[in-house]
């Protein structure tokens, strides 16, 4: 009854915030024939837009380990001015409030680990902190030139290395500057230098290599604990390049690479091809992953560095999927090779990999076989969407600390989600839930550190959007 008493709260919580699109780095352009001509006519013909977000979540662990829920909302609002002489300037912000709670700050008794869900819908920095969680989310300079554009400040990108991951209150966020080139018509170039990220579920801009750590660190490979938070060093930033290329209509070939200054670089080609039928698609994927240690991996002092040196990883992941106007089902499989550990700071973004389900990664492991399916269906007005996704994740012993980062069991993790978007006098709002439920497979030990909020429980999310 606890449970839908918060869920009945939360359907009455109402508050405005900045719109927030998963898809594009910023808000939408204005066609150039809509330029300003002068500086008040870019100010006062600015796109205004502004979106709240209420979200309740609750987690339910096996036996005596410690159950929590907390119910949050936001409000924020966002603007870009029109453009002049090809220059736009976007602005956005946004806060948050902690409605109502359990005490999120305090840890579980029998295993001493501290809230893994909840505390991300706030400060995972400051737990306790229920007021004062407010963000500069997007400050940035712009410039267009025909399909082209270069963006220098405050960014919402989303690449396979930092995205929004945008499962909580709000998204991780990145300064530096982006440039996207689209002048040819089969090939599109991308790419930038990051220099501060503010990973979600925080309210602070850090250094990149001091955003590394920020979540909790896990274990070294010989299994002490890890300490590379703040002890990232020599690390200008990060280089993120992109080569997009579409031979024909069928197919896709994207090249990402990121190089993490004097840490690691990591290359990626991710292949798509898709056939048109009579009343339905089909569609495949193929990713591969190749990662290097850069030097010492960040600190000649290997217990404080970020990927041992020498380290590599190799990771496959592949789709093959059909989908029509109503319904989506694919079937997917993820290797992690054990040449070691996929690392990538989960400060960053959410993994690529076709085997992805909420609320559970595979990063910081090695030797991965990873199983999914999923299905999608959508109404007649696409309205309403639903999904239900399995997988099965077959991963190292626990105790292999070389490839099994977080001390993560193989487990079980069947996923439903369904969302409506109101049309009409409601139009711009949406309700979202989302039900996961993982269950252990591997062996742990008899020790409920390897359990607590990993395996054997139930997450339950539901939110309110509305944008405007």
């Amino acid at each position: 009854m606890k449970l839908i008493a918060i869920f009945i709260t939360l359907s009455l919580s109402f508050n405005f915030l900045w719109s927030q699109n998963t898809e594009d780095q910023h808000i939408s352009i204005p066609s150039k024939k809509n330029d300003s001509t002068c500086l008040k006519d870019c100010v006062i013909g600015a796109h205004w837009e502004a979106h709240s977000r209420s979200f309740a979540m609750s987690t339910i662990n096996k036996e005596n380990l410690k159950d929590d829920y907390a119910i949050a909302s936001g409000a924020g609002i966002g603007l870009l001015t029109k453009r002049l002489k090809g220059f736009q300037i976007g602005v956005s912000g946004f806060f948050i409030y902690n409605l109502h709670s359990t005490a999120l700050y305090e840890k579980d008794s029998l295993t001493g680990l501290s809230n893994r869900y909840e505390v991300g819908l706030f400060d995972i920095q400051n737990p306790s902190n229920r007021n004062d969680l407010d963000r500069l989310e997007e400050l940035y300079l712009k410039y267009s030139y025909s399909k082209s554009n270069v963006v220098i400040g405050k960014i919402n990108l989303n690449t396979p290395f930092i995205n929004p991951q945008d499962g909580r209150m709000r998204p991780t966020l990145s300064e530096g500057v982006w440039l996207s080139f689209k002048e040819w018509e089969k090939i599109n170039i991308n790419g930038g230098w990051i220099w501060d990220v503010s990973p979600r579920s925080t309210v602070t801009w850090f250094k990149v290599a001091e955003s590394i750590g920020v979540n909790p660190m896990g274990q070294n490979t010989d299994g002490t604990k890890s300490d590379y938070h703040a002890n990232v060093e020599a690390c200008s930033g990060l280089a993120i390049t992109n080569l997009n290329y579409k031979p024909t209509e069928k197919i896709k070939i994207n090249l990402w690479n990121a190089f993490l200054d004097n840490v690691m670089n990591t290359a990626l080609i991710e292949i798509n091809l898709e056939q048109s039928h009579a009343t339905f698609r089909t569609y495949q994927g193929l990713i591969y992953l190749h990662q290097d240690a850069i030097n010492y991996g960040g600190n000649i002092d290997q217990s404080k560095a970020y990927i041992t040196r020498d380290a590599q990883s190799n990771v496959i992941s592949s789709q093959l999927g059909i989908k029509s106007k109503r319904i989506n089902t694919s079937m997917n499989y993820t290797h992690i090779t054990g040449d070691g550990r996929y690392l990538m700071p989960k400060e960053w973004g959410r993994e690529v990999f076709y085997t992805f389900l909420n609320r559970e990664r595979n990063e910081g492991l090695g030797n991965v076989h990873a199983f999914m399916t999923k299905t999608t269906y959508f109404n007649k007005k696409q309205t309403f969407e639903t999904a239900l996704g399995y997988g099965f994740y077959l991963l190292p012993d626990v105790l292999n600390y070389r490839l099994n980062k977080y001390g993560m069991p193989s487990y079980h993790h069947i996923n439903y989600y369904a969302n409506y978007a109101f049309k009409n006098y409601l139009k711009g709002m949406e309700i979202k839930f989302l039900a996961a439920y993982k269950i252990k497979h591997g062996e742990t030990y008899g020790n409920l550190k390897y359990i607590y909020n990993k395996v054997n429980m139930i997450n339950l999310n539901l939110v309110i959007d509305y944008k405007i």
